[in-house]
């Protein structure tokens, strides 16, 4: 029965724009939530404002780090999308069923890449698969010739690229064009149709992990994820046409779905643009239980404020320049 009120700023993937936004939204705004940022430096980087103003978030990004280790700043933050520590089991796990023993990694050269390259690294290193290389790049590079011959001189059976959107692509056509044979895996951060129109052919085959939504249509009919998954796969297409969607935008109609659980909560202890209801808010959020959404089932804790377990992640291969769910 409440009205809401959207305010949206654009924080051009700056994290000083990002600070400063979260700032005027707490202060000026006087908002009950922030949802964002969608990467991870900006969400790292808001976590002292949204602590600072008693105001619960809900981020979109991937690394752990934004949530863990649990902190009295970081009991105000919650977010969507599944931890690289989840995604990098399940290529831990696939190379390892596909007889993979040698691997290079090259990774953004900022958290995003060295969140990936410490999860993956460390899980790795327990299931016994050697590692042959630690590459680096920044996102706006326009040539990784240099890592990718040194990646090359070490002979690994797979390689991991640690990247997320279209900038991902430059090392996996760069071992492509260079003649690499092995098997290659991206992450859950290029899980959109922009990466595949960018990689085009040179992704042919790649396996990565990602959320359930990717691969809807496909999902077995007891999946929990399914229905909500396909809702907004169907909405979202609706509004924007056939093969528009991604797994991004779905951390935000997650973040939306774990609202309309809290909201009613909260609700009944503090009026809406009150101290008490933003406390109550963060409260209700991490009371949220058996809820399933887009990218699997939600079970939040005062130590877990992603909530995923396993069912909120599936290995997808690149077929035929589309995803396509490995049973």
């Amino acid at each position: 029965g409440q009205k809401v009120n959207y305010i949206v700023l654009d924080d051009a993937t700056d994290t000083t724009t990002a600070v400063k936004n979260t700032r005027k939204l707490i202060s000026e705004n006087k908002v009950d939530v922030v949802i964002g940022s969608t990467t991870t430096p900006n969400s790292l980087a808001m976590i002292d404002v949204a602590a600072e103003g008693e105001t619960p978030m809900i981020a979109m990004a991937a690394s752990s780090r934004i949530v863990e280790p649990m902190d009295d700043k970081r009991k105000w933050v919650f977010k969507t999308p599944q931890n690289d520590a989840q995604m990098s089991t399940a290529i831990v796990e696939h190379m390892t069923n596909n007889n993979v023993k040698t691997v290079a990694y090259i990774g953004f050269s900022d958290a995003y890449g060295e969140g990936w390259w410490n999860e993956f690294s460390k899980i790795a290193e327990a299931r016994k698969l050697k590692l042959v290389g630690n590459e680096r790049f920044n996102r706006t590079d326009t040539s990784v010739t240099g890592q990718v011959l040194k990646i090359l001189a070490a002979k690994p059976d797979a390689v991991l690229i640690g990247g997320a959107g279209t900038p991902a692509a430059l090392p996996q056509k760069t071992l492509k064009e260079k003649g690499y044979k092995g098997v290659i895996y991206q992450t859950h951060g290029v899980a959109n149709a922009d990466f595949l129109r960018v990689c085009g052919k040179d992704c042919e085959g790649t396996f990565l992990p990602a959320g359930p939504v990717l691969v809807a249509a496909q999902l077995p009919n007891d999946n929990p994820a399914k229905k909500p998954a396909t809702e907004y796969v169907a909405k979202y297409e609706a509004a924007h046409g056939k093969g528009s969607v991604s797994t991004f935008g779905a951390h935000a109609w997650d973040a939306a779905q774990l609202l309309n659980a809290a909201v009613p909560v909260a609700l009944k202890k503090a009026p809406p643009g009150s101290k008490e209801f933003r406390a109550a808010l963060r409260d209700a959020l991490e009371g949220v239980k058996n809820l399933p959404v887009a990218h699997g089932v939600v079970n939040m804790g005062p130590q877990d404020h992603i909530g995923f377990d396993q069912r909120a992640r599936v290995m997808v291969q690149i077929e035929n320049g589309a995803w396509k769910l490995i049973k």
